[in-house]
């Protein structure tokens, strides 16, 4: 099998298996959300704010280390190492995640009544801190496998785990949404834990039974170039993710000043963050499965000093992300009232996913973007980046929330996704050299993608307001479909007008 084929095949598969995932988990989230109600999404979101803090500290870049550290040794033709590397790891995540534990446990009524303001989130922070240390271990081995390239197993403890959590949150939390937000989100906490638990047994079983390269050289690999890739990249998370739980804890806080209740800026903060921005975030499932293999793919190149072969697939991932990134714009924006309606049965959703339909391009790219810098070790640079970005956001949040509300934090969103994008797209442009037409990439897919939705609400019209899932679901694909035929169009009339001009060319030549 050629790298391409390999390349597609694993990102095909991974994006299946991210894409079931994601929806199934999309629904069941809006399943969860009308049993426990926004108060108590609202909650929930911002004891993950602490959670995801303590998460970061856990885990201290390890995932990523592994994936570049490995990747790295494949490229080198040093797989004797990889065994070596991954001891280190191990006791690397064990060192942090079991101080994170301890740390989060002890201090879970601190946390809860001098940062989140709110008593009721003790319990579940002290159940949560049981969780860091398989969720740093699941690292070590889910960072081994994509570094590999074994796909395969990866997803399949992806699927095992979520078809756990599924039957483990309908059994906790549904007995618990009659007793009160506290009973509700405390059953979330539960069968998060229960569901981290369950997949490191299951990633760890995976690994043993894993046939492993066997070791015929004399292996250099130290505790330090584990530090040495993780460190920078767990500053730059620490950093970041207490900006981010800073800016989460104010966002409530600044939200009174503007006038809202404590239950009205939970369930505000709710909508926004916990339903808008899941639905906006959905359709980068794919690109997302791309970007995890980008970066085992970026760094065995550059271990190679393979230039030639970065510059072509950075050229063909932003253009494919652009492609794609367009369409999904435009159908988010145009049908956000009856997504919101469908999913959450809230049109208060649907503003706010309408608000953050433009900036989907500029998330996604980020994203990817993000991932091809990591691969050819610029994590010290984007580090930087992330931070400055956090500080932005923090200050933006502190001065904007109580003059606009809640439409001040979709403000925030915006503006600094672009801000990160900007200086991670010109980074890469440094290095690697690349280029893209944008006509081609973005301006076009956009147009026909707005003459689709139109076409697709025109034939459907007769429908009416279309808030039935699968009528939506019908209007949609139609619209896609109709985005496939004018692009497909458009690619043969660009071809055929070209290709004499090529031949022409070859026969001077």
């Amino acid at each position: 099998m050629t790298e391409r084929k390999r390349f597609f095949y694993n990102a095909t598969l991974a994006t299946i298996v991210a894409l079931t995932i994601r929806t199934v988990n999309l629904a069941f989230s809006a399943f969860i959300s009308r049993e426990i109600g926004a108060e108590a999404l609202g909650l929930y979101t911002l004891i993950g704010t602490v959670y995801a803090f303590a998460i970061t500290f856990a885990t201290s870049g390890i995932n990523l280390t592994v994936t570049r550290l490995v990747a790295s040794a494949v490229g080198e033709e040093k797989t004797g190492e990889i065994s070596r590397i991954m001891r280190h790891a191990v006791g690397y995540a064990l060192i942090f995640s079991v101080f994170a534990s301890l740390v989060l446990f002890f201090f879970a009524p601190y946390f809860s009544s001098v940062a989140l303001k709110d008593v009721r989130a003790t319990a579940p922070l002290r159940v949560l801190s049981i969780s860091l240390i398989p969720i740093a271990l699941s690292a070590v081995f889910s960072g081994y496998f994509i570094g590999v390239k074994k796909i395969v197993r990866s997803s399949l403890n992806q699927v095992a785990s979520q078809v756990f959590k599924i039957v483990i949150t309908v059994l906790l939390v549904l007995r618990a949404a009659g007793d009160g937000v506290a009973a509700a989100t405390l059953a979330l906490c539960v069968s998060t834990t229960l569901c981290e638990l369950f997949s490191f047994a299951f990633a760890f079983f995976q690994y043993v039974t894993t046939k492993k390269p066997k070791s015929y050289e004399k292996c250099e690999t130290e505790f330090s170039a584990v530090t040495g890739v993780a460190l920078p990249l767990a500053f730059s998370a620490y950093i970041r993710s207490a900006l981010l739980t800073l800016e989460h804890v104010l966002i409530p806080r600044r939200l009174r000043l503007f006038g809202d209740s404590e239950s009205e800026a939970l369930s505000s903060y709710g909508t926004l963050h916990g339903m808008a921005l899941p639905v906006a975030l959905y359709p980068m499932t794919p690109l997302s499965s791309c970007a995890s293999l980008l970066v085992p793919e970026f760094a065995e190149s550059e271990a190679a000093a393979n230039s030639r072969r970065l510059k072509r697939i950075c050229e063909e991932v932003i253009s494919a992300s652009l492609k794609y990134a367009a369409p999904v714009c435009v159908f988010i924006y145009l049908f956000s009232e009856e997504i919101a309606y469908c999913v959450y049965s809230s049109y208060e959703a649907g503003h706010y996913i309408a608000f953050l339909a433009p900036v989907i391009p500029i998330m996604y790219l980020d994203h990817v973007t993000d991932a091809m810098l990591k691969g050819i070790g610029e994590q010290v640079y984007s580090m930087w980046v992330n931070i400055s970005d956090s500080l932005l956001s923090v200050f933006l949040i502190w001065f904007l929330l109580p003059k606009m509300g809640i439409s001040g934090y979709a403000v925030v969103i915006i503006v600094m996704e672009a801000y990160n994008f900007i200086l991670s797209f010109i980074r890469l442009k440094k290095r690697v050299h690349f280029s893209i037409k944008s006509l081609f990439s973005f301006v076009l897919p956009f147009i026909e993608a707005i003459v689709s939705a139109m076409i697709a609400d025109a034939l459907f019209a007769f429908s009416g307001s279309l808030t039935r899932p699968l009528e939506l679901a019908a209007k949609i694909l139609f619209s896609v479909c109709i985005f496939i035929a004018l692009n497909f169009s458009r690619g043969l009339i660009f071809k055929k007008h070209t290709t004499p001009c090529k031949e022409k060319a070859l026969i001077i030549r």
